[in-house]
């Protein structure tokens, strides 16, 4: 059944992302807010001195101020600080989380983290995370490391750093996190440290306006892009073109593609990791997580195509992520070829959805957006 061609279906947004009427907030990861109130608590130890605002970098360079809700120092060996995450705009469960780190000299040389109340623990494969540690991402994990080596030489004295998100196991019951196998609390998650409301309905507007504004300049190639990292990958992999064909899509492949064909563009370029492609590949347009689930059964056809033993299509069947069918394809060395399929089967998506007026190249690139993985066809070996 997966391997004939998909229904093409673009679900509406959910209620919380319907158009507001003023311009939109950006806002701050979990990330970003614990690598905060580290640095805040840290600062509090070392100086012995309650913090009310902490500066820290982001990954971009950027420094940003925010105030520090609370913070206590406990007989110069500890010391804990709050942070109130502020999404912006978006439509985001962890808008007003208190991010909480508590930090304690440690023997060992370096900075240490961990994860407290309200933080999930890893149960499952398929998440880039050890099983059994704490869900905080590697981005965070080094703001985080910054964060608190701006305070204090970590190369000389050792730091102990516990994140905890008061509430944050309550928050975890409207995300996607159980089905995941993240129990016990929220991800601690970020790429840039900013929160862009990419599950929004003006996001879809600008989207659409983004690609119209390309057509206007008489360029020819879109590409379409999930975010941030997978930019970085397209502009290398198509450095040639001006900076206007670069669209971030977000979840609204759809929207792009429907004014792509308006504007008469003949050419569609996207750029993904294994998540995005496997829901684009299984027909869905707009990829907003409430709306689309991972279709492992069109994963497990990939695996039997590609040559795989049969245990390990029954595990990518029981797969709980793209990701850990993308590991498991690792593992058994046909993720080239699998990649490819996967891509292939993306590529036909939106020939079919631009009612093949459209060209469709579709590039597969690792979770760090450094490596292409695969392709439908231009970059093939």
């Amino acid at each position: 059944m997966s391997d004939e061609m998909p229904e093409l279906r673009e679900p509406d947004l959910p209620r919380t992302a319907k158009d507001r009427p003023k311009a939109l907030r950006t806002g701050w990861t979990t990330g970003t807010c614990a690598a905060a109130a580290a640095k805040a608590a840290v600062t509090a130890l070392v100086t012995d001195t309650v913090q009310t605002h902490v500066e820290i970098a982001l990954p971009s360079g950027r420094r940003v101020g925010f105030r520090v809700h609370r913070c206590e120092i406990a007989s110069g060996e500890q010391a804990e600080a709050v942070v109130v995450k502020d999404a912006g705009d978006d439509p985001d469960v962890t808008h007003g989380a208190h991010l909480t780190a508590t930090v304690r000299w440690r023997a060992e040389i370096g900075v240490g983290i961990a994860g407290g109340v309200g933080v999930g623990t890893v149960t499952r494969p398929g998440l880039g995370l050890a099983i059994g540690g704490p869900a905080i991402n590697d981005t965070p994990r080094r703001m985080i490391t910054w964060s608190v080596g701006e305070a204090v030489d970590v190369e000389r004295v050792g730091v102990a750093v516990v994140i905890s998100v008061p509430g944050g196991e309550k928050m975890a019951r409207k995300t996607t996190n159980g089905r995941l196998g993240i129990l016990g609390g929220i991800s601690i998650l970020g790429t840039t440290g900013i929160v862009r409301p990419f599950s929004t309905a003006s996001w879809r507007a600008s989207v659409m306006q983004a690609v119209s504004v390309m057509a206007a300049q008489g360029e020819t190639t879109l590409v379409l892009c999930t975010g941030g990292r997978t930019e970085h990958a397209a502009r290398r992999l198509l450095p040639d073109l001006d900076e206007v064909c670069f669209v971030e899509v977000g979840d609204f492949t759809g929207a792009a593609l429907r004014v792509a064909v308006e504007s008469g563009l003949r050419e569609v370029v996207f750029v993904g990791m294994a998540g995005k492609l496997t829901k684009l590949a299984s027909g869905v347009l707009m990829t907003h997580y409430t709306r689309s689930k991972i279709d492992t059964e069109l994963l497990a056809a990939i695996t039997a195509a590609s040559g795989a033993p049969p245990r390990a299509v029954d595990e990518v069947a029981a797969a709980n992520s793209a990701r850990h069918a993308y590991e498991i394809w690792e593992r058994e060395s046909v993720l080239d070829v699998a990649g490819a399929d996967l891509c292939r089967r993306v590529a036909d998506v939106l020939f079919r959805f631009t009612e093949h007026r459209m060209h469709a190249d579709v590039a597969l690139v690792d979770f760090t957006g450094r490596e292409l993985i695969a392709s439908s066809g231009r970059w093939a070996a």
